[in-house]
C-alpha cells in the first residue's frame, strides 16, 4: 500500500499534473491488459503487478533519480522494478506478478511516451473525451465577457450616513 501510494502520488504531482484524464485512463488501460493477461497465467489478485506497473512507470519518466534499497544498493529509477522483482525472488515469492506489472508498466510507457516521438510514429492512446469531460476542468473562454454589476457583491456600498455628521 504504501508503494502504490507513493508512487502513485508522484506520478499524479509529476508528469500527470493538470491531466486527470490521462491518469485515470493510465489505471483503466493498465487494469484492461492486467485483466487479459492475468487470464492467461492464471492471477486473480492483480494488486500488487498494479502497484508494479506504477512504479514502473514512474522509474521510466524519471530515470536520473538516484534510489538506494536498504542502504545497501544505489541505483537509477528505472533499474528500481528489476530491484523489487530481485527482492521477491530472494523472499522466495513468485516473479509473474512482477513480471506481469513490469510488462504492462512498458507497454503503456512505450505507447505513450516511445513511440509517438519516433521517425513517423503516432499516438496510439488518447485519453477518450468522455473521461476528459469528466476530470478534466475545462479551458477558461478567452473571449468570455460577464456582464457588468450595478452593485458588485449584492451590497450597497457607500450610501450609508456619515458618521459624526
Amino acid at each position: 500500500m504504501i508503494f502504490l501510494y507513493r508512487y502513485c502520488r508522484m506520478l499524479e504531482e509529476g508528469s500527470f499534473r493538470g491531466r486527470t484524464a490521462d491518469f485515470v485512463f493510465m489505471f483503466l488501460f493498465g487494469g484492461f491488459l492486467m485483466t487479459i493477461f492475468g487470464l492467461f497465467v492464471s492471477l486473480v489478485f492483480l494488486g500488487q503487478a498494479f502497484t508494479i506497473m506504477l512504479v514502473y512507470v514512474w522509474s521510466r519518466r524519471n530515470p536520473y533519480v538516484r534510489m538506494n534499497f536498504f542502504g545497501l544498493l544505489n541505483f537509477q529509477a528505472p533499474f528500481l522494478p528489476w530491484v523489487l522483482m530481485g527482492f521477491s525472488l530472494l523472499l522466495g515469492n513468485s516473479i509473474i506478478v512482477d513480471l506481469l506489472g513490469i510488462a504492462v508498466g512498458h507497454i503503456y510507457f512505450f505507447l505513450e511516451d516511445v513511440f509517438p516521438i519516433q521517425p513517423g510514429g503516432i499516438r496510439i492512446l488518447k485519453t477518450p473525451s468522455i473521461l476528459k469531460a469528466i476530470f478534466d476542468t475545462p479551458d477558461e473562454d478567452p473571449n468570455y465577457n460577464p456582464l457588468p454589476e450595478e452593485r458588485p457583491g449584492g451590497f450597497a456600498w457607500g450610501e450609508g450616513q456619515r458618521l459624526g455628521g
